[in-house]
């Protein structure tokens, strides 16, 4: 019967049925590329308003309203009162032990995704017999782990996912400054230094996650008036606009022109998109979806961390490719970081 009817409506529109399978599959792969391409340009939107923001910064820079100190008093700002604050009231306003039980294996997974990143960068480098090596390892294991991601979440989510990504991300930066600020100040100045500094881990935005996980614990965020948690959040609205426009005006400071082209490709290419496929690969492999998966994606696909070069500024280092890895990575990132979040959302693996 139902052949029959196939049939009849078939001869009636003056189809085959290889004609009806294929008109199928050319409005499904159309109407695929299209789904494709909208969330595409609103991702690639979102991104590219962080990057407006940091042309402020990196015009203002060029044009010379703010000089090289006043960038310095800037970031010392930011790392040490803005960032800290507007952690510190996100977590104590909105994480609890019992919301978040599974809180610990967020360390973990930046572990994880340091660690991965540290061995393709090391493999890369050692096939390619790229020089400096630790610079180049450096540059696809640290990512911008914080004032990217954060945007980027505000920009294209709302309500409680983005909320809850919020709270995964700083208890990410856990496990992330822990690393940043202890073994990697080590390894990039381990030729001069020679010895983990305990004042680079206190003076970084750890101490603030750690402070108000402490007082959580206890209970005492309960106790915190509204006199201090509301100039705290004010201060704190202040992070991250901030925290982009010194990123561009870092990258106003980097000397492009005399790139070595073949050490910027390959790093450009082993951390904007090598690192996000091993990234897809796990998460596509271990079923790691949903908003877990997103942040892990999202960490891999970020670009190189702004703070190697604070670290090399402060220790008197060579930082030439170290800057020049982070401006490319940061300029490429603005298409390579859309399409990968686009197709993950694409695939319908955010929803999970």
């Amino acid at each position: 019967m139902a052949e029959l009817v196939y049939a009849y409506v078939s001869e009636a529109y003056g189809e085959t049925r290889e004609s009806s399978s294929l008109s199928f599959r050319t409005n499904f792969i159309g109407n695929t590329i299209m789904d494709f391409l909208t969330n595409f340009k609103t991702t690639l939107w979102a991104t590219a308003q962080i990057f407006l923001m940091a042309g402020c910064g990196y015009f203002l820079v060029k044009r010379k309203t703010i000089d090289h100190a006043g960038l310095v008093l800037l970031s010392k700002l930011m790392i040490s009162l803005f960032f800290p604050l507007f952690t510190f009231h996100q977590l104590i306003t909105h994480f609890s032990f019992t919301a978040y039980q599974n809180w610990w294996i967020f360390p973990l997974i930046s572990f994880s995704v340091t660690a991965a990143g540290f061995l393709l960068g090391w493999f890369v480098a050692r096939v390619a017999k790229v020089s400096p090596k630790k610079d180049f390892i450096a540059l696809v294991g640290f990512q911008n782990s914080g004032f990217i991601p954060l945007m980027l979440v505000m920009n294209l989510l709302s309500g409680e996912p983005a909320q809850r990504l919020y709270i995964y991300i700083f208890l990410f930066l856990i496990g992330f400054d822990l690393v940043m600020w202890s073994f990697g100040v080590w390894f990039l100045t381990r030729h001069k230094a020679g010895k983990f500094e305990l004042k680079n881990l206190i003076a970084s935005p750890f101490t603030a996650i750690v402070l108000s996980l402490i007082l959580i614990a206890l209970g005492l965020n309960r106790f915190i008036p509204e006199v201090i948690l509301k100039p705290v959040k004010m201060f704190g609205d202040c992070a991250l606009p901030l925290a982009v426009m010194i990123v561009g005006g870092n990258l106003a400071m980097i000397d492009i022109f005399s790139v070595d082209k073949r050490k910027a490709a390959l790093v450009t290419l082993t951390k904007l998109v090598l690192l996000p496929l091993l990234a897809f690969s796990f998460i596509l492999a271990f079923k790691t979806y949903g908003l877990i998966g997103f942040l892990i994606l999202l960490q891999a696909c970020v670009p190189s961390a702004n703070s190697l070069s604070v670290i090399s500024r402060r220790h008197e280092l060579e930082d030439k490719f170290l800057n020049q890895g982070i401006f490319f990575t940061n300029a490429l990132s603005i298409f390579t970081l859309p399409f990968f979040l686009t197709f993950y959302r694409q695939l319908g693996l955010l929803n999970y």
